[in-house]
């Protein structure tokens, strides 16, 4: 059997079945784009790790991103596992292919500033839609998860907000339409107190909404995420802010989290991150800040022990 004949099984016989839609899709892709094209024609006993090698060195000379290679490294070397465990190979040769190491972007957020006036415009407008930045601002969700958001996943009594689910765009009858989907990962369900401030917004806007979502659209489906990430970029057009990707409100609020002395246990389960370990890797740098400045209170104290044996001096002088 040729390689790319039996990727393409193993993606309809047990990711489909398995995985959600999107995962699917994208394995799709990147098995079409990326493996098909150097080993699909191969027959499968007929590959070495020689071969394996090959594919390895021409997919890192492409220049991905090496979360993009560690995808296609993941699709290959659990297709071929599926393969071992049918019987269609004996060998695991795929094992050969090294991964390149996870890269952790620097996470760009918002300054104070810049996010006192995206909050300053939002809080002064008519514009329901734009409700959904501010909340995005103070509770870390991610696009998807926001706009999967409805009425019955906020608890006024209690003040809490549950992420459950989330959704994505997909391509269908020649324009996008809304999925909605299960959250990223388990940890990614979670329940978030919000601040009492944003909650009193929240009552008062869903008193002026017919929408089952918490962020309106042109449907009663809500806001989609290609419009949404638009309405994004318009408005920090309109306000003179250099433009950010939607995830950097996601960051911003992690970023003035650490800045307040929220503990990284507390953030990491808000975020929704599989341990605290994730948080710190990924804003190291804003727990930096953070630390710097805990160090130079610290150093206040030593500042107000100088300042009392100088008085003390003078005040021997003197006498």
């Amino acid at each position: 059997m040729k390689l790319k004949e039996w990727i393409r099984e193993w993606l309809n016989k047990q990711v489909k079945i398995t995985s959600k839609e999107r995962t699917y899709k994208k394995y799709c892709g990147l098995a079409e784009r990326y493996i098909e094209p150097i080993l699909g024609e191969y027959e499968m006993e007929a590959l070495t790790t020689k071969e394996m090698y090959g594919f390895s060195s021409e997919i890192k000379a492409k220049g991905l991103s090496s979360s993009t290679i560690n995808c296609i490294i993941t699709i290959l070397r659990s297709a071929w596992k599926a393969a071992i465990i049918m019987g269609i190979v004996t060998q695991s040769i795929v094992d050969v292919i090294v991964r390149p190491p996870v890269v952790w972007k620097k996470t760009e957020c918002f300054d104070v500033s810049e996010q006192r006036k995206i909050e300053s415009y939002i809080l002064n407008s008519n514009e329901p839609k734009l409700f959904g930045i501010l909340l995005a601002l103070y509770s870390g969700l991610r696009i998807g998860e926001l706009l999967a958001l409805t009425w019955d996943d906020i608890d006024f009594r209690q003040g809490t907000m549950s992420v459950t689910k989330s959704c994505h765009d997909s391509w269908k009858d020649h324009h996008y339409v809304k999925v909605i989907d299960d959250t990223k990962t388990r940890n990614s369900e979670r329940i978030i107190p919000l601040p009492k401030q944003l909650l009193s917004y929240l009552k008062e806007l869903k008193r002026k909404t017919s929408c089952k979502f918490v962020v309106v659209g042109k449907t009663k489906y809500g806001a989609q995420i290609r419009s949404y990430q638009r309405t994004f970029e318009l408005l920090l057009k309109k306000l003179n802010i250099k433009h950010k990707c939607f995830h950097s409100l996601r960051h911003t609020f992690a970023t003035r989290a650490l800045e307040i002395g929220m503990d990284v246990k507390t953030l990491s389960e808000i975020l929704g991150h599989k341990n605290p370990m994730i948080t710190l890797r990924r804003y190291a740098h804003s727990l930096m800040e953070h630390k710097a400045e805990m160090m130079n209170r610290i150093g206040r104290i030593m500042a107000c022990e100088i300042q009392k044996k100088r008085q003390l001096s003078c005040h021997c002088f003197c006498t």
